[in-house]
């Protein structure tokens, strides 16, 4: 987060054992609970980016594979990620 950058308050209610491990951390890395929080959230948005990408990177390499093999993995790659393995796993048909 830039210095530069325009600060906004927000209020967020945080289950007790989350909250337990943020004083935690910032215990643990010399810094404040809102200074972990925001490093939390700008790393699981950066996360949620690179797997928007890399969704959208398979879903492409689909469209131009003419290798049913290929094509095979990357659906139950697409599938997995939209469903989780749980899901895509007990889905019928399927092993």
């Amino acid at each position: 987060m830039s210095t530069a950058e325009k600060l906004v308050r927000q209020s967020v209610s945080l289950p007790a054992r989350v909250a337990s491990r943020v004083k935690s951390l910032a215990r643990n890395s010399g810094t404040s609970a809102t200074r972990v929080l925001v490093e939390l959230i700008e790393t699981g948005l950066e996360a949620r980016e690179q797997e928007k990408k890399r969704f959208f990177d398979l879903a492409d390499r689909l469209a131009r594979s003419r290798d049913p093999e290929e094509q095979k993995r990357l659906k139950e790659d697409l599938a997995r990620m939209t469903f989780g393995a749980k899901r895509v796993a007990a889905a019928p048909g399927r092993g």
